[in-house]
């Protein structure tokens, strides 16, 4: 799904503008983002946690030329689903 159909959906489902769903999406998808980069946690009860996590620096390599190279540590959003959207999928 598209970020337009997802917008659509939301209208249809919302009865309201698509203008508006999308104001809407895009503040919640802002938001989101701005407390990652705080390293805040957001928890939405049932559907899951945005958080934020150091990846360590490491070793890699250049695909193109096999060379080593080092990738830099950093902080990486990471995403952990809650039961109820867990068992709305898998069942």
């Amino acid at each position: 799904m598209t970020k337009a159909e997802l917008i659509d959906k939301i209208a249809k489902d919302s009865h309201i503008s698509k203008a508006l769903a999308e104001t809407v999406l895009n503040n919640v998808t802002d938001n989101v983002a701005k407390c990652l980069k705080k390293n805040d946690k957001i928890t939405l009860t049932g559907f899951g946690t945005f958080y934020t996590s150091r990846r360590k620096a490491r070793l890699g390599r250049n695909p193109q030329t096999g060379q080593e190279i080092k990738i830099k540590a950093a902080w990486v959003p990471r995403f952990k689903p809650g039961k109820a959207l867990k068992d709305s999928v898998c069942k």
